[in-house]
């Protein structure tokens, strides 16, 4: 009997998903990416920049760099990608809170435990990651090469000039193949580590806080608490972690072609040294922390809102 119940244990998994935390955690990612994509698309610029492309647009710091865009490519220029961006942002957040809360509860049903330890944390967050790359990576492709449409640049054919999202998804599918769609997905799939500190480092922090106060372990804290937790989560991550998102942004750059990771970590490591993993790092704080908090906020009051609505 018990040798059967472990059998089928794994497919109780699909019994723990809960749609709310997959609209609640949408909800987040848009809303801060609305907000900060023009970090977002700073960021990849100073990334993928080596030196090496003339034609490319070199900039001198964040302020230089936003100036000379707005000069070259107006406003809008700010705001190239944010629909993949969207898309991506939603759709990332939605289907990792969605997996993560899922995989967690399983977790605890089938431990019998009323919390997970770190390491519990650190597996639902690696699992969840990995699972919502497989489902997103095409889109950060095509973010990831509209962020990189210069209005400078004339050297590239057409079938990697793209006026729009489903345009980019079809030239890069009709062109490149499914191999174009996942360029990335090995750093991305290092990236999962990221994610994984993330939410462990969030989710001990709000235990402590918890066991600290004696409150309930389901208890809503407020605003600031969540805020304060998510930013500082998301910073000793991304400080951790933020190279392979330099690598993963060179792979998915239309104007350079690396044979694989390896390549991308020796051409960088050869011409820029240790800081050429680092480029691009301040924007990236500068959005992903806000960011971080803006859509922790928004998921947790969501989720918290839709599940009681759910309950009476």
């Amino acid at each position: 009997m018990n040798a059967q119940a472990k059998i089928q244990s794994p497919i109780n998994l699909f019994a723990h998903i809960k749609f709310e935390h997959l609209l609640a955690g949408v909800s987040g990612g848009v809303t801060s990416t609305l907000v900060l994509h023009p970090l977002d698309l700073l960021k990849i610029r100073f990334a993928v920049n080596d030196g090496q492309l003339l034609t490319r647009p070199h900039y001198h710091g964040l302020g230089n760099a936003v100036s000379t865009i707005i000069k070259e490519e107006g406003i809008p220029g700010l705001y190239r990608g944010v629909t993949p961006n969207c898309w991506g942002a939603g759709a990332s957040w939605g289907f990792y809170f969605l997996f993560y809360n899922a995989i967690k509860t399983w977790m605890l049903e089938n431990g019998n435990q009323k919390t997970l330890g770190p390491g519990s944390h650190m597996l639902a967050a690696a699992e969840a990651g990995v699972i919502t790359l497989f489902i997103t990576n095409p889109i950060w492709v095509v973010k990831t090469r509209m962020c990189l449409q210069y209005s400078t640049a004339s050297e590239l054919p057409p079938s990697k000039h793209y006026t729009g999202m489903l345009d980019a998804l079809v030239k890069v599918y009709r062109h490149e193949g499914i191999p174009g769609m996942y360029k990335g997905l090995v750093p991305g799939m290092f990236g999962v580590s990221h994610g994984a500190l993330q939410f462990m480092a969030y989710e001990e922090m709000k235990k402590c806080y918890i066991n600290h106060y004696q409150l309930p372990v389901d208890e809503k804290l407020g605003t600031l608490q969540y805020l304060t937790f998510a930013a500082l989560s998301k910073f000793f991550a991304a400080s951790v972690t933020y190279p392979y998102q330099v690598i993963r942004a060179r792979l998915q750059d239309q104007y350079k072609e690396y044979s694989g990771v390896l390549e991308v970590i020796k051409r960088t490591w050869r011409y820029e040294g240790l800081k050429g993993f680092y480029k691009g790092i301040v924007p990236n704080l500068l959005r992903v922390i806000p960011a971080t908090a803006i859509t922790f906020v928004v998921y947790e009051t969501s989720s918290h809102y839709l599940l009681s609505k759910k309950a009476t």
